[in-house]
């Protein structure tokens, strides 16, 4: 009688078997690449699967992505409209100042300053005597510079001129200890004088009264009183103001708009008042040996 179940391979023969076997598709793969075919099907076959594992992770990574992006948009549009909206309110204030400004000259029948009435110079010398604020300038009476003629820069007056030389002129800062200025102030037109107190920083006001409505921060301007400097134009700000009752007069500290201690260039004008004109030819070096070359 035979068994209902017959007996196969024992477990060794079948290992042996499968390792001749695996020894076999090695080497056929290796040398003859016979294998290829099949881990192409056996990839293409598991792409979905794979596809399938990753696809909930990437649709919330999406979703986040899209969230994230249009909540931005949304923020830089908001400050966008905010940035316009001042822009247009700083234009309309613009035209608004122009138009005053225009009706303004019309009334008072005064004109545009006129650019062929100033002329640009350089620095080429500053005073070595820590008591005398001077430069001198690469301009001189070949260009029309005259003694008392205003001198700015970018930002306010600078000083004036003192003496002049053929191919150079000598300037007093606003902040020598002997030079002294008539301001005006320009939130209420109150008067002053301030003179240099030696300090490239600081300027003093004189003689002004404890009752006096000046202010800190109130900026002060050229008054046009003295034929010198024309109206105006800044020149400083007011930084300190000591009342002392002990005092006879206020103390009032201000500061120079202009960058005294770093002018490189100067701005010359001829106001309309002055006789001299400006004259653009440029000098020629023979006359940098002139007077006024170098401070004493």
């Amino acid at each position: 009688m035979k068994s209902l179940f017959e007996r196969g391979p024992t477990l060794l023969t079948r290992l042996v078997m499968a390792l001749i076997c695996a020894a076999t598709l090695m080497f056929l793969d290796h040398r003859l690449n016979t294998m290829q075919p099949v881990r192409s099907f056996l990839s293409t076959v598991v792409a979905p699967v794979q596809y399938l594992a990753v696809l909930p992770q990437e649709v919330i990574d999406r979703l986040v992505y899209l969230s994230t992006t249009r909540t931005t948009l949304r923020e830089e549009n908001v400050q966008l409209k905010q940035q316009l909206q001042e822009l247009e309110m700083a234009v309309q204030r613009l035209n608004f100042l122009e138009n005053e400004n225009d009706r303004l000259r019309q009334l008072l029948g005064s004109d545009v300053r006129q650019e062929s009435r100033r002329m640009a110079a350089e620095v080429v010398s500053v005073a070595t005597d820590p008591f005398s604020h001077q430069v001198v300038i690469n301009k001189g009476s070949a260009n029309g510079v005259y003694e008392g003629q205003p001198v700015l820069d970018n930002r306010g007056i600078v000083g004036q001129i003192i003496s002049v030389g053929r191919g150079t002129a000598r300037v007093l800062l606003i902040s020598d200890q002997s030079h002294a200025i008539s301001l005006r102030a320009e939130r209420n037109d109150i008067r002053v004088l301030a003179r240099g107190t030696g300090d490239l920083q600081q300027l003093e006001l004189m003689y002004i009264p404890h009752s006096s409505e000046l202010e800190v921060g109130d900026k002060l301007v050229s008054s046009g009183l003295g034929g010198v400097f024309p109206e105006g134009y800044p020149v400083a700000e007011i930084t300190s103001l000591n009342r002392d009752e002990r005092l006879q007069y206020a103390r009032v500290l201000a500061r120079p708009y202009a960058q005294l201690d770093r002018i490189r260039t100067v701005l010359l004008l001829w106001p309309s008042s002055a006789t001299e004109t400006p004259v653009y030819d440029e000098v020629k070096s023979s006359s940098a040996g002139e007077e006024n070359t170098n401070v004493d």
